[in-house]
């Protein structure tokens, strides 16, 4: 949710952000005009109000029997007007930063590096499904009978793998001297707050859910169990970010930074026809994930280090990937900026191999903050609206993948990352 008074006062200028991320900016004009009709009806409410405590003053009883129906009726439009008018505002979306790149649709994502070297083979590779199958890893026929098209069973040695990605980040990221040396090697002003371990909710009100930004524009993506009327969260930031709603955060204690575990739920609409094989795009997956919450200005900075520790994390499980700047049209609504991560996925694509994404880490500036309420306090005792941001630790499913096509050998069996063979208790998967 937006600044009304930003709104009110630069209003050209968000037209043509709200532009650049594919919506209609016509929702602007309509939430000023309501914004406007709200206004002139709360300023009628008080006149009235003064009118009642002028006449109740004279003890005119008549006259104020007279304005306290008026007033009745006129305090019943401005709640009808206070509920539209919120309405529009929260279809308005974040609008981007001005380092963000300008775009037509994912095609114009910029790539800013790429990092690693590509396996090169000299024997016929194959795709993750084909050695999920192999080596009785994965199950999505088995998964067919049970829960339908876009499911699957990790079985053996892949839900070790699971196990041992889950625990590798939790170390990782709870160890504030790592976090130091990747503020350290980027040249970051920040404190080294080490990431708390969260295992959240996966059901969330929908006051939660709208807080968060993703049910204007996205909800069909969403799973709503309406007898409960409760909402299964996409990734954990859903359920992470409310924990804090209608606090005021001690400044001195930013950033908070959280790294949740959680399964996640997606109906992948509109997605039917494209990797429909195996797990690379399923409706249940596991995913780890990053939230942010800090001071308004460190978000950017903090926006860095969110990245930098992505990479950091694939540089351990030395995957290739390459580093995505996205464009206004490919943001949602509650991201001012965002970077991807796509791993080099060598079984892909016909097996010519392809990038796909991995890991996605956005600044929400305060857009998800007002809507959460969510405020802090500064050195001078001030209440300000804190940052939200939000980045991929590991999905596990697609790192998965990168896994066994990356690390496939000649023999068909699959080398365990040196960072992950402790935690499996193996170097190799036959």
């Amino acid at each position: 949710m937006l600044d009304v008074n930003f709104l009110r006062e630069n209003a050209e200028k968000l037209k043509a952000g709200v532009k650049s991320k594919r919506v209609d900016p016509v929702i602007v004009d309509q939430f000023l005009a309501s914004d406007k009709e709200w206004r002139d009806q709360t300023f009628a409410v008080e006149a009235l109000r003064a009118e009642l405590n002028k006449f109740s003053k004279e003890r005119n009883i008549e006259k104020a029997k007279e304005v306290k129906v008026k007033m009745k009726e006129t305090e019943q439009g401005l709640a009808e007007l206070e509920a539209r008018r919120q309405k529009l505002l929260l279809q308005i979306p974040n609008p981007p930063l001005a380092s963000v790149p300008m775009g037509e649709s994912d095609k114009d994502n910029q790539v800013l590096r790429e990092v690693g070297k590509k396996p090169v083979f000299d024997f016929p590779h194959k795709d993750y499904v084909e050695l999920g199958e192999a080596l009785n890893l994965i199950d999505t026929e088995r998964a067919g009978k049970v829960s339908g098209s876009r499911f699957g069973y990790l079985k053996g040695d892949a839900a070790l793998l699971e196990m041992a990605l889950v625990q590798f980040v939790f170390q990782f990221l709870t160890d504030k001297k790592k976090i130091s040396k990747i503020i350290k090697a980027n040249k970051l002003k920040l404190i080294a707050n080490p990431f708390v371990p969260v295992i959240p909710p996966v059901m969330v009100k929908p006051e939660a859910m709208q807080a968060m930004g993703y049910v204007e524009r996205g909800g069909e993506e969403i799973y709503h169990l309406e007898k409960d009327n409760l909402y299964l969260v996409g990734t954990s930031e859903q359920s992470v970010g409310p924990m804090h709603r209608d606090e005021v955060l001690d400044g001195v204690a930013l950033p908070l930074r959280y790294v949740a575990f959680s399964t996640c739920f997606r109906r992948e609409a509109g997605s039917y026809g494209k990797d429909t094989r195996g797990i690379l795009r399923v409706h249940q997956f596991d995913k780890v994930e990053m939230f942010t919450i800090c001071a308004p200005e460190n978000s950017g900075e903090e926006h860095k280090l969110l990245l930098a520790i992505e990479e950091a994390l694939m540089q351990e499980l030395e995957i290739p990937y390459h580093v995505l700047n996205i464009c206004t049209a490919d943001l949602g609504d509650p991201a001012a900026a965002k970077y991807d991560l796509e791993a080099w996925l060598p079984g892909q694509n016909e097996k010519n191999g392809e990038y796909r994404e991995t890991h996605s880490t956005s600044n929400t500036t305060d857009y998800q903050a007002r809507r959460l309420n969510i405020k802090y306090k500064t050195a001078d005792g001030k209440k300000e609206f804190v940052h939200t941001l939000n980045g991929t630790a590991f999905a596990i499913g697609r790192i998965l993948i990168a896994i066994l096509e990356n690390y496939q050998t000649a023999k068909g069996t699959v080398k365990v990352p040196k960072v992950l063979a402790k935690f499996v208790g193996k170097k190799e998967i036959k």
